[in-house]
């Protein structure tokens, strides 16, 4: 039990809201244009999930091998930087859930191919070893891209453009062009999460080298950044509406803001390890505004 306990721990559950969240809104944008694909999007969220779960194993050992995990670190206690797992055991880890995720996405895609065709398969498939690579590479690699300050971009492609388009893809076969305001909004909201983890995390990163934005910024300007962040996923999410204006249900998503701000006034207020449990609230409210949004829009087509 504690080894399980100990693995639940290294995969970051809290952290995997984000892969569902983007899966969720894609179904959704999808649902308003025809019926779902019920097992192509269960298999949608299983991959989306590994893959998540494959970032997180991934970082707990790059980020161990590359020095921004040791005895200082603010944020929870990693696996490998606290010795109760081995790097090769994590290595081995890596791998495995590597294939799965691999696995994963080939029975996805072998499950949409009649939807999609066999040209765009290749296409999802050469999409999904993009994504094996960048879940990877972020700190795993021995030049990892999350260290020279291009995390954010990469949260922003694969958890809200790849992600929801790509999901919303699978079930038409098809793109409606106006998608793709609602994936930028919240891949948006991804990278938020990932820079309240920056912030949280802004001295030990500068110790090691580890050039994140709020690294580059300094504590001022990650917390600008911040704003614009969680500002620009509702800013664009109007602009879809308005853009295609069918029903006031297009505007769901604006529940969602009283805690957009609350969350903003409450990385101005901290520092440090106080910041950790916002992690958990931004992954929330990014959910919330992933479902929100997408409901809204399913709800207008019906209307």
């Amino acid at each position: 039990m504690r080894t399980l306990s100990l693995w639940f721990e290294a995969v970051r559950p809290r952290t995997l809201v984000l892969a569902v969240a983007g899966v969720v809104l894609g179904v959704l944008l999808a649902a308003a244009r025809g019926p779902v694909q019920w097992r192509t999007a269960a298999l949608t969220l299983l991959t989306a999930v590994l893959l998540q779960v494959l970032s997180n194993l991934a970082n707990d050992y790059g980020d161990s091998v590359h020095g921004a995990d040791d005895h200082n670190r603010v944020g929870p206690t990693r696996a490998v930087q606290s010795g109760r797992v081995g790097r090769r055991q994590m290595l081995a880890a890596v791998l495995l859930s590597a294939a799965l995720a691999v696995v994963s996405g080939l029975a996805l895609v072998w499950s949409a191919v009649a939807t999609i065709g066999v040209p765009a398969a290749v296409v999802i498939l050469a999409l999904g070893a993009a994504a094996v690579w960048a879940a990877w590479a972020y700190t795993g690699s021995a030049k990892p891209y999350g260290y020279v300050g291009l995390g954010d971009a990469m949260v922003f492609l694969f958890f809200g453009l790849v992600a929801v388009l790509g999901t919303s893809y699978l079930q038409t076969g098809g793109f409606a062009a106006l998608d793709a305001l609602p994936a930028a909004a919240f891949g948006l909201l991804a990278a938020a999460v990932l820079n309240v983890n920056n912030l949280r995390d802004l001295a030990g990163d500068r110790a090691a080298g580890k050039l994140t934005v709020p690294v580059r910024l300094g504590a001022r300007g990650g917390r600008a950044y911040h704003l614009a962040l969680l500002a620009g996923a509702p800013t664009l999410a109007l602009a879809a509406a308005l853009l295609d204006w069918r029903s006031v249900w297009q505007l769901l998503f604006l529940v969602t803001l009283p805690a957009l701000a609350a969350l903003q006034r409450q990385v101005n207020a901290r520092d440090g390890a106080a910041l950790d449990p916002l992690l958990k609230r931004t992954a929330l409210t990014a959910l919330a505004f992933a479902v929100t949004l997408g409901v809204g829009w399913l709800l207008a087509a019906g209307a």
